[in-house]
């Protein structure tokens, strides 16, 4: 019987050698088994790579079960059908600016596009450990089973869950011409459409919220772009969470730019 496991794609370069190293903490803190992955033409030139992430990770974490497959097919084909059996899977990339390692340029985009599991792609510098916050960008209703990741990550990590969801109902005054012209009416519809923001946010994550009564969480509703204020949070974050809107084989605005400008890893969760 094959073990729940985290599954991570090597290559030998110094990007997914640091992909391993977060995928034997995940594996570690889950209580799962570690697959080690390397996509290639040929089988005989995985031996050495695959023998020394191996190694590696017994040498770091002893007892954590590991195992190594060579498989001899496209790197986003290879980790999109790992991605179906694994409760995590993780990839290395460098982003804009000098992609080398297992992904490069529109690979990273490719599989983040077609994973069938919840998908983590480290970025950043931010160790593996560490009291840092996790950050959920909810974009609407599909996002369900990305807020159910996340607040049992937060759980898993003993930390604070801090929420930015898009704001759906917004009110924009026009610049007044003298003082007089910001009425009490203009105040009530804000304040209006100010609860109605917090009630669609506080909905979107009632359930979990019900599961997981431990997790500290921080819910704001966000009246600018949600892409730009998850990526000035991740500053602070230890990992941002966000659902994997495909559209027509594509990712959606947020996710682009987390995957190529985050300041700390990306889980990508498919949506339903």
């Amino acid at each position: 019987m094959t073990l729940r496991h985290v599954a991570v794609g090597v290559d030998g370069s110094v990007v997914a050698v640091r992909a391993l190293d977060w995928a034997t903490e995940e594996a570690l803190r889950r209580g799962t088994a570690l697959r080690i992955v390397y996509a290639v033409t040929d089988r005989d030139e995985a031996g050495p790579v695959l023998a020394s992430a191996a190694a590696r990770v017994h040498e770091r974490r002893p007892g954590l079960p590991v195992e190594t497959r060579a498989v001899e097919d496209g790197t986003v084909r290879a980790m999109a059908r790992e991605s179906e059996r694994a409760v995590l899977t993780v990839v290395g990339t460098r982003g804009l600016g000098g992609v080398t390692g297992l992904l490069v340029g529109s690979v990273s985009l490719r599989l983040a596009a077609h994973t069938r599991g919840p998908l983590l792609v480290v970025r950043g510098d931010h160790p593996c450990a560490g009291g840092r916050e996790v950050l959920l960008g909810l974009e609407g209703d599909a996002d369900a089973d990305a807020a159910a990741y996340a607040f049992e990550e937060a759980g898993r990590r003993g930390t604070r869950l801090r929420v930015l969801h898009s704001a759906t109902h917004r009110h924009i005054t026009p610049e007044p011409t003298s003082p007089v012209a910001v009425t009490s009416l203009d105040r009530q519809r804000k304040a209006c459409d100010d609860r109605a923001e917090e009630a669609v946010a506080r909905f979107g994550i009632a359930r979990p919220r019900q599961e997981y009564p431990e997790v500290d969480v921080d819910s704001r509703a966000v009246r600018t772009g949600l892409a730009h204020a998850l990526l000035a949070a991740t500053r602070g974050a230890g990992v941002v969470v966000i659902g994997a809107h495909h559209r027509a084989g594509r990712l959606g605005l947020v996710a682009h730019t987390l995957l190529h400008h985050s300041h700390c890893p990306v889980v990508l969760v498919p949506t339903a």
